[in-house]
């Protein structure tokens, strides 16, 4: 992502899919043997209030940290945020693992408003993703030019909408709560849209595979 901050959420995206789905997969077959009576929508609240605790922590620890830690917290609280859509999309049927799921995870985040645009974004990142194997990466920017980049497309992908709730992580005596509530809140509105998606295509969306 740092070699090409352009397409930072669509990296992410497609690198979630393919580290985290088979994870999520996982954590449905024992969710499922543990609670063999749950429905889709109690699952799914489990692997909600998980992750969001998860956020809330991350923005509290980033507050703590000051600039550097807010910085750094946004790309925690997006691969966070991955990892709770694949997870409530394993909890309704969806396979995790499937490519669509990163179409999914760029139009949840609001990053594309369409699947289309977002499918056509991922085929560039992965085109970028197999020239940068075969001839190199040669940065061609300072590192913090790129960083800063990265940081703006990272923080749109984890719903930080606006640099106000990036920068009031780091507002003296107040950091480590408003660094909660901006994790926290982004991550909760994140969950109700994977829950609606989800809901709404249950039975046209690609079923996990059978062994």
């Amino acid at each position: 992502m740092r070699e090409d901050p352009q397409y930072a959420p669509e990296h992410l995206a497609l690198e979630a899919v393919r580290r985290l789905g088979p994870e999520a997969a996982q954590w449905l077959a024992k969710a499922r043997a543990e609670r063999p009576d749950a429905t889709a929508d109690q699952l799914a609240e489990q692997a909600i209030r998980r992750f969001v605790n998860r956020a809330r922590l991350s923005g509290a620890v980033s507050g703590a940290a000051g600039l550097p830690g807010a910085v750094i917290d946004v790309g925690v609280l997006a691969w966070t945020q991955a990892r709770l859509v694949l997870h409530v999309a394993a909890a309704y049927g969806a396979d995790p693992e499937h490519p669509d799921r990163a179409t999914d995870l760029l139009v949840l985040q609001k990053v594309h408003k369409a699947a289309e645009t977002a499918r056509l974004a991922l085929g560039v990142a992965a085109g970028r993703e197999r020239a940068g194997a075969l001839f190199g990466h040669a940065a061609q920017n300072p590192l913090g030019r790129v960083m800063l980049q990265l940081g703006v497309r990272l923080a749109r992908m984890a719903g930080v909408r606006a640099a106000k709730r990036v920068f009031a992580k780091v507002v003296p005596g107040a950091a480590i709560i408003l660094g909660t509530w901006a994790n926290s809140s982004a991550t909760k509105d994140l969950a109700e849209r994977a829950q609606t998606l989800y809901r709404e295509h249950r039975g046209g969306v690609p079923q996990p595979r059978r062994p």
